[in-house]
């Protein structure tokens, strides 16, 4: 018997591409999302599907959720303001957008009481500035440098009280920096927009040097499932990466050469004395992903070819190429 799927930010990067997956292995999907940040152009080849719902709402619209959870057996949570750099000039947003929403559809989850498992899009954003790299799940007292991470952190320990008062299968799964088709934030796009813009010259918000792991949708919705598929009790904590790493730097070498951008000089534009792109930027990241590989789970992309692929795509959907 197939399973009614809830989909918060279905319409969005990730959750459109997780719902397509979904489709495709033969579950009934309900997609919530308010339209923020995602864009009904994600999930239209499925609108006209009997199996496939959508509602445009807010998670902060308590009643409306209500009628919505009801449908559903299990929720995937991955509505939330993915912009970083937004909490250091109007931390409110992250609080009331990705923290109160989280609140909200779980007191949903508790009232209706059919949904039985939750799994929720996290951050590795949660670990802060970390003292040994790759970081696991074990890391002692995470410390947000961010109010993003902060509230994705919190949310975890919602999912963690709700598991264990109501019964709740739960799942946080801490992500790395995702790339592919559909993607309107992040680097890769952000380079592409301002290649558009100037083909002589390209700002990098840091000194360039910053670390980190990327990992391409199709894998990280992979990791998803493969979650799903074997979670049991209790409460999980997944991190969700690659391998490997690559500079900014190395990320700018890559979207210029696709883009078949020759000479152009980088500006770099440190916004911190050791070089980050932002307040609240994490300079070096890269996940420890033994415990999922424990699933079965591995990337097949690296984080080189995760990140050509995206700006190839983009290149494509932005009419660039």
């Amino acid at each position: 018997m197939s399973t009614t799927a809830l989909v918060t930010g279905g319409a969005g990067f990730m959750g459109s591409h997780l719902v397509d997956r979904l489709l495709s292995r033969g579950h009934r999907v309900v997609v919530v999302d308010n339209l923020s940040s995602g864009s009904v152009e994600n999930i239209k080849q499925h609108l006209d599907d009997p199996n496939f719902a959508f509602y445009e709402l807010d998670l902060r619209d308590h009643n409306g959720l209500l009628k919505c959870v009801g449908e559903a057996s299990v929720v995937f949570h991955f509505a939330a303001n993915p912009e970083v750099r937004v909490s250091t000039v109007n931390p409110r947003v992250h609080f009331e957008e990705n923290l109160l929403a989280t609140f909200n559809l779980l007191d949903a989850v508790r009232q209706v009481g059919c949904v039985e498992s939750v799994l929720f899009a996290s951050s590795s954003a949660v670990y802060g500035d970390v003292s040994e790299l790759p970081v696991d799940e074990a890391y002692p007292h995470p410390q947000p440098v961010s109010v993003y991470g902060a509230v994705k952190l919190a949310g975890e320990d919602l999912l963690a009280a709700f598991s264990k008062l109501y019964g709740l299968k739960v799942a946080s799964l801490r992500f790395t920096n995702i790339v592919g088709p559909r993607i309107r934030h992040g680097v890769v796009y952000d380079f592409l927009r301002k290649l558009s813009n100037n083909a002589e010259r390209l700002e990098i918000l840091g000194d360039g040097s910053q670390r980190k792991s990327y990992l391409y949708v199709d894998d990280a919705v992979e990791a998803v499932l493969r979650v799903y598929d074997a979670l049991d009790n209790g409460t999980e904590v997944y991190n969700v990466g690659n391998d490997d790493w690559i500079s900014v730097k190395e990320i700018a070498d890559i979207v210029t050469r696709e883009a078949g951008k020759h000479g152009i000089s980088y500006e770099m534009v440190p916004m911190t004395p050791d070089g980050r792109g932002w307040l609240g930027d994490i300079k070096f990241m890269i996940l420890d992903i033994s415990k999922i590989k424990g699933l079965g789970y591995k990337p097949r992309m690296s984080s080189y070819s995760a990140v050509q692929r995206t700006a190839l795509s983009l290149m494509s959907e932005l009419g660039l190429g």
